[in-house]
């Protein structure tokens, strides 16, 4: 199985921790050169030392805040002109925060299509060209299972979840003639900070403790736990191999079996 990510760029986003920053380490380990993108230096800068570089690998980074993403644009874009060659581009960013839908404002629903994709379709669009001159691209989007089953108390990420999804669909028929795919890993339950936030408003509302609503929700999964971030990585990690060439426009959960659609 040809997993060999030698002379390939991966552009990563949301890479300073969680699911982000397991995908870089994952890609480096397999050859790539990474170049990730984040709004805080000082953890860019730790992360990219981290990275390993045992091939030869040239790791870099770009300062940018997913909350504009226009503004993200023009500084990929310049990035771009100095290293145009992107092979792999994994869009990731923060949820937006939980919440019923009925409470949601429509500002939550705006900033929400804006960091994710509109951001997503920016970034996507920037490296097209070289991939298709490669006739490698691999793009992957870390979205959420609640593309396949929404989840309760989350309705602004389930809305703009579906539409991202929507939007990688559509992606992956148009440029799957070039080369290029376009795949979603879909996360369950995993441990990052995101995941202690739901927990920790969840039990506040609630009144219950942080403990009882963890083994309430590990209670929902027949592995019976949290996925790492590393398991989340592995999956994204294969799906930007050489190995993944016939893989296309599809919705890979990471879940331990929780989803309940087939």
């Amino acid at each position: 199985m040809d997993l060999n990510l030698q002379n390939k760029r991966a552009l990563v986003c949301g890479s300073t921790q969680g699911i982000g920053k397991a995908v870089a380490v994952e890609l480096a380990k397999l050859g790539a050169s990474i170049t990730l993108v984040a709004r805080n230096e000082a953890k860019l800068q730790a992360v990219a030392q981290e990275l390993d570089s045992s091939q030869g690998q040239q790791h870099e980074f770009i300062v940018a805040d997913f909350a504009d993403p226009y503004e993200l644009n023009i500084l990929v874009q310049a990035y771009l002109k100095e290293q145009p060659q992107v092979h792999i581009l994994v869009n990731n960013t923060g949820g937006p925060a939980g919440g019923p839908i009925t409470e949601a404002s429509t500002d939550e629903f705006i900033d929400a299509f804006n960091q994710h994709l509109v951001a997503n379709h920016l970034l996507t669009t920037s490296v097209i060209p070289a991939m298709k001159a490669a006739k490698y691209g691999r793009i992957i989007n870390i979205i959420s299972t609640s593309v396949k089953q929404p989840l309760n108390g989350l309705g602004v990420s389930n809305t703009i979840r579906g539409a991202v999804a929507s939007w990688a669909k559509t992606m992956a028929n148009e440029l799957g003639q070039y080369g290029i795919t376009v795949n979603n890993v879909l996360p369950g339950s995993t441990n990052t900070g995101r995941i202690t936030a739901i927990i920790e408003s969840r039990a506040q509302k609630s009144g219950r403790s942080t403990m009882e609503i963890q083994q309430e929700m590990e209670a929902e999964i027949p592995a019976k736990r949290f996925a790492e971030p590393e398991e989340v990585a592995a999956a994204a990690a294969f799906l930007a191999s050489p190995a993944a060439a016939y893989i296309n426009g599809i919705n890979l959960p990471v879940d331990g079996g929780r989803t309940g659609c087939l």
